[in-house]
């Protein structure tokens, strides 16, 4: 059985350049493009690691964590924040919303 990972990112072409690398590593691979779908999913389809953009319109990466980790349904799935920032104010404010990693962009 393979891993199925849920990538979440406001930013088509990064949805999609993940989406191809995970998928020829054999992932099964779920996208959105917003922190309210990515809720959604996480509860109905139980991913095993959800891949988070941090910067998003709306509900930003952060709060959707937040969200996450607060849910008992999806509290336990890891969520990696794959973001732009690299300052240590935003990684405390990602480790505060219950991130488990950081992944910085661009992804190598």
């Amino acid at each position: 059985m393979t891993a199925r990972i849920l990538v979440v990112d406001d930013v088509e072409a990064n949805v999609r350049l993940l989406e191809a690398k995970l998928t020829l590593e054999y992932y099964d691979v779920l996208t959105c493009h917003d922190g309210a779908k990515a809720l959604t999913l996480a509860a109905a389809e139980q991913p095993d690691i959800i891949l988070l953009d941090v910067m998003m319109p709306g509900m930003d990466g952060f709060e959707t964590c937040r969200r996450l980790k607060a849910d008992p349904l999806t509290n336990h799935i890891p969520v990696v924040l794959v973001t732009a920032l690299d300052g240590r104010e935003d990684r405390i404010k990602g480790l505060e919303a219950g991130a488990d990693d950081f992944v910085t962009k661009p992804l190598d």
